[in-house]
């Protein structure tokens, strides 16, 4: 019998987040004539500068030329809305450019917090007054609390990050937890999970300084469960901190990681002029 329910974490949700990846067809590209490909590459610029200079309350978007991997560049957008995200969504595929990128992937989610052991500590109280997780007591105590996560400086963080401008390097790769009858993570109660993500996080912490982190929730919105996105100052600091982390329990016994594509912040006019050739 579970010490612990089998219960879903209470979670916080801020930015939508659109990773969108592309290869572009240089091919298709030399074929135009030098005033076509100008005109195009001009749209291009003009067009992505306008993206990056958003800023604020109305989220932020980075360019990230790719080394390696299945696609050549991604784009990066942080909105306050679904509907804002869309509207991004569209700007991109009204560019001249457009003509010329080809899809490679695109990974739609959500910036979010786990609360895994404020939900453990709120399931515990309830059960030892004799209660049970949902109860109106449960309800309030829960209303208070995630107000006040929400409100930190922590929570702020997570849930509306920025770009460090310190940290150009970026790796961002899609994970999910394992669902095999042996290793059902959705299977464990409670308390257990709280305690395995706890010591994730604290592995997470000792890179503090040299990466950081984006965790975004994708379940109900992507095929993969959540989306990671890394900044870092140095780009061996991504192998350190995976390197790690794969050997915590949880994501030795329970993750599953998709590809990992990696690259360098870099303004869009520049790798705009890069493609002149």
């Amino acid at each position: 019998m579970h010490s612990s329910p089998v219960l879903p974490p209470e979670t916080l949700e801020g930015w939508f987040a659109l990773h969108q990846l592309f290869t572009v067809d240089h091919a298709a590209l030399r074929a135009l004539s030098p005033t076509e490909r100008r005109r195009m590459l001009e749209d291009a610029s003009e067009g992505l500068a306008r993206l990056e200079a958003t800023t604020g309350d109305a989220g932020w978007t980075r360019l990230v030329p790719l080394v390696g991997g299945k696609a050549e560049v991604m784009l990066m957008h942080f909105r306050p809305t679904l509907e804002a995200l869309g509207a991004v969504q569209q700007e991109v595929r009204g560019l001249w450019l457009h003509d010329v990128l080809r899809p490679s992937y695109a990974f739609l989610s959500v910036t979010e917090l786990g609360l895994y052991h404020l939900t453990a500590q709120l399931a515990r109280e309830a059960a030892e007054r004799g209660g049970a997780a949902g109860d109106e007591a449960y309800r309030s105590a829960l209303a208070e609390k995630v107000e006040a996560e929400r409100a930190s400086p922590f929570g702020q963080r997570r849930l509306y990050p920025t770009p460090p401008a310190e940290m150009p390097y970026v790796c961002f790769y899609p994970m999910s937890k394992r669902r095999a009858p042996e290793q059902n993570w959705y299977a464990l109660p409670l308390e257990e999970r709280s305690r395995l993500m706890y010591a994730h996080g604290m592995t997470g912490r000792r890179y503090a300084g040299r990466v950081q982190q984006i965790i975004s929730g994708a379940i109900g919105l992507a095929e993969w469960e959540w989306g990671v996105t890394l900044f870092g100052r140095d780009p061996l600091e991504f192998k350190r901190l995976v390197t790690d982390m794969r050997f915590d329990e949880v994501s030795a016994r329970y993750a599953e990681f998709g590809d990992f594509f990696v690259g360098r912040v870099t303004p869009a006019g520049d790798w705009v002029r890069g493609l002149e050739g």
